[in-house]
């Protein structure tokens, strides 16, 4: 997967970095994303993001928090000067952390891990190697933290890799073929280890492709984008774009050229 996958607008971000997990980490993170801003008084940088359909876990400003899948886009404004570390968890990892990630899609709850904050917050201080020696904290505190997966939680990992992975399943249907399950059982796996429902991951990631697609080929044929990403027909596509990102795959196409990284916001 491309660095920038899921992100809009990429020539908007700061300084970022996506970093692989530690060996013991392997099976409980993606990767690490580490942004780091030091945006001019009384300026802002806004991103845009349209999420993986996935739970992270972010330490920044001596905070922990566990965020949701989303089911829509997102912003934020970024000012002042700062840093955050972030795991784009594995399935696997989401049952030490919270019993009902449904119940964090498009939210967040603080997650009581001050050893965490401490030990990340340590190294994203300490100068060269800093976003490696953090990621090695961060890795080590969630190996500790969620102990050696069970069978459910390897079969939800391999859910998302058929989902989300190079080679995914364009239905629902064909991914429960290749996971040896029947589609109930997918769809309870992915309810229990992601919170919504496969059908919705499969929509995200048509929709990040699509967008990447548009944004590193400002000049392709709708339709024929449409078609190979498995949307019925164009119309399909235009009303995924509406629905998620509130903007038309036209206007984002006419609307992806960069702007600076740092830029004034109401």
């Amino acid at each position: 997967m491309r660095q920038t996958r899921g992100v809009l607008y990429p020539a908007r971000l700061p300084e970022f970095h996506r970093l692989p997990p530690a060996a013991n980490a392997r099976d409980l993170v993606v990767w690490f994303w580490i942004p780091e801003w030091d945006i001019a008084p009384g300026r802002s940088s806004r991103q845009d993001i349209v999420g993986y359909p996935a739970l992270n876990l972010v330490v920044e400003q001596g905070v922990v928090t566990l965020s949701g899948a989303t089911t829509r886009a997102s912003h934020r404004d970024l000012s002042g000067a700062g840093w955050a570390v972030g795991a784009l968890l594995r399935p696997a990892a989401v049952a030490a952390l919270t019993g009902d990630p449904a119940a964090l899609v498009d939210a967040e709850s603080i997650v009581d891990a001050p050893d965490l904050a401490q030990s990340v917050g340590a190294a994203m201080r300490s100068g060269d190697g800093r976003r490696e020696r953090a990621v090695a904290a961060f890795s080590d505190w969630l190996a500790h933290r969620v102990g050696p997966i069970d069978g459910a939680a390897s079969q939800a990992n391999a859910l998302a890799e058929i989902l989300m992975g190079d080679r995914a399943a364009d239905t629902v249907e064909e991914a429960a073929t290749r996971l040896a399950v029947s589609v109930r059982t997918l769809q309870r796996l992915a309810h229990r280890h992601v919170g919504i429902a496969p059908a919705a991951m499969i929509r995200r990631r048509r929709l990040q492709e699509a967008a990447e697609r548009l944004r590193l080929d400002p000049g392709a044929d709708l339709s024929e984008l449409a078609a190979e990403l498995g949307y019925a027909d164009h119309a399909h596509l235009t009303r995924d774009f509406r629905s998620i990102l509130g903007i038309a795959p036209r206007t984002y196409r006419g609307g992806s050229g960069e702007e600076p990284a740092a830029t004034p916001h109401a």
